[in-house]
């Protein structure tokens, strides 16, 4: 008998996740961007890493079409970003300090670490497409991850992963 979406999603919840940004433009020069938790490195030679978006999204026909993206992973401050971008809000980026990257993509800044890829394949999967991306600059800065655990943000304490409530 195969699980249930709710089944699914509960067993999901369980595992704790970073959380990430993917951004990238559209064919008409817009900015689009995702909050994606389905991140991971794949190769060290080459430089690669896959993230996983929704077929129906606009980040997801805008990486398909742009075939450069960044991922941006968020620092422990950067809860208000995450929501943001995982919100239908029209415009995304508007409060959100950035720079431009490789083919003009914006890059989140502050973030603990942004990629900056090329796209190297796309895999049609389920309801979702995995994209492999070649990472041409990576950036790093010091601090706290933002993570993602039983459907709440949280830290990493001095003693223990505290929650924090999601904003709805």
């Amino acid at each position: 008998m195969p699980v249930s979406e709710l089944e699914f999603r509960n067993a999901l919840s369980r595992f704790a996740s970073g959380v990430s940004v993917v951004t990238t433009k559209d064919a008409d020069g817009k900015f689009q961007g995702i909050t994606v938790s389905a991140f991971s490195s794949v190769s060290l030679d080459p430089p690669l890493i896959l993230v996983c978006i929704e077929k129906t999204t606009a980040s997801h026909f805008a990486v398909e079409l742009s075939k450069t993206f960044v991922v941006n992973v968020l620092n422990s401050a950067q809860t208000e970003i995450s929501i943001r971008f995982a919100s239908p809000v029209s415009d995304k980026f508007d409060r959100v300090d950035f720079r431009l990257g490789i083919d003009e993509i914006p890059v989140i800044t502050g973030c603990l670490a942004n990629l900056e890829c090329r796209l190297a394949e796309a895999f049609d999967v389920g309801d979702h497409t995995i994209f492999i991306g070649r990472v041409e600059n990576a950036f790093i800065t010091d601090g706290d991850p933002l993570l993602y655990f039983r459907s709440d943000y949280r830290l990493i304490g001095d003693t223990a992963i505290t929650p924090i409530r999601s904003r709805e």
